[in-house]
């Protein structure tokens, strides 16, 4: 620390360390918060630290929350109390409509207070209402990836023209999606992934149809797309086709959901409990609740290694032949 900023050593750091147990942050988040940035032992924590602190306690924020947020971007305290946050929480809650949907926001991406709203989200905005973006979808985008709105204009204006190219109407949440999703990568990060499914049996019009149908198919990594496009080929007997067709089931954990209830389907299979035309993403695409009442509740009676199963405590060996869409 002393190495980053010396003048630490001359500070009243007792009176910094009360001033944020005083406020309910741990003995942990202390320690993260002042190793990522020493300079706050430099501070008049009256007159600098505690104020944005008690800012952020107006909005609703919990001091769980605070500590969270601080201790991840401890640099909004660096930033102008009246010049930044403030202006920047209130053109927040004036596009968002409410203190309650700003402070939501704020706990879901604690980077958001180090951005100049005013500068950046307004203009953004008005980019998404001259492409004829309801104002409700614009709040939507914004709460389900506050990056989209955050971008340079430019990259703004390029991912909505790329989204609607691709047949995207700009009333719909699937338009919202594509959007943010577009938004979370660079163009070349794209172009990797797009080419990545294009080495595994997709064509270039197979990709974007997954892509039209759930836009977040996209939002997987090159080494996590290899992976479960291998596993339904090469373990399922999938054609990619029939994963285009489905292409929600790439968003599904392997370890925890995908591989669990292939190993049930395995069991009930091999002792005749289910024929091989089971639509086998039907079943991948059940909710827990819906899967446990449907498939375990009715069979682990008969076949009770299926439990065990369920729990990932079976090795799935893969399918002989494969399943129907």
């Amino acid at each position: 620390m002393l190495s980053k900023h010396p003048r630490v050593i001359e500070s009243d750091a007792q009176t910094v360390f009360d001033l944020f147990r005083s406020h309910g942050f741990s003995e942990k988040d202390i320690k993260t918060l002042t190793m990522r940035l020493p300079k706050l032992f430099i501070y008049h924590v009256k007159k600098t630290i505690n104020p944005k602190i008690e800012f952020l306690k107006s909005l609703g924020l919990s001091e769980l929350h605070i500590a969270k947020l601080l201790s991840n971007e401890p640099y909004v305290l660096t930033r102008s109390l009246e010049n930044h946050i403030i202006p920047s929480v209130q053109a927040l809650v004036r596009f968002l409509g409410s203190d309650v949907s700003a402070s939501k926001a704020i706990k879901g991406c604690h980077r958001m207070l180090e951005f100049n709203f005013e500068k950046v989200l307004d203009p953004n905005v008005s980019i998404f209402r001259s492409h004829g973006v309801p104002e409700s979808l614009i709040v939507k985008t914004f709460l389900i990836n506050p990056r989209t709105l955050l971008l340079k204009g430019s990259r703004v204006s390029e991912i909505i023209g790329d989204v609607k190219e691709l047949g995207f109407d700009p009333n719909t949440v699937l338009f919202a999606l594509a959007v943010c999703t577009m938004a979370r990568m660079s163009k070349a990060c794209w172009e990797r992934k797009l080419e990545t499914y294009r080495s595994l049996g997709l064509s270039k019009d197979e990709i974007y149809s997954a892509f039209r149908k759930q836009p977040m198919c996209m939002i997987n990594s090159v080494k996590k797309i290899h992976k479960l496009m291998s596993f339904f080929m090469n373990k399922l007997n999938m054609k990619p086709s029939m994963i285009s067709k489905n292409p929600g089931i790439l968003l599904f954990s392997l370890e925890k959901r995908i591989i669990p209830r292939c190993s049930v389907l395995q069991l009930l299979l091999s002792q005749g409990f289910i024929k091989e035309d089971v639509k086998f993403p039907y079943v991948l695409k059940m909710t827990d609740k819906n899967f446990r009442q449907r498939i375990l509740s009715k069979y682990e009676a008969v076949v009770p290694e299926i439990v065990k199963a369920y729990k990932g405590k079976t090795e799935f060996q893969g399918f002989s032949s494969s399943f129907n869409v």
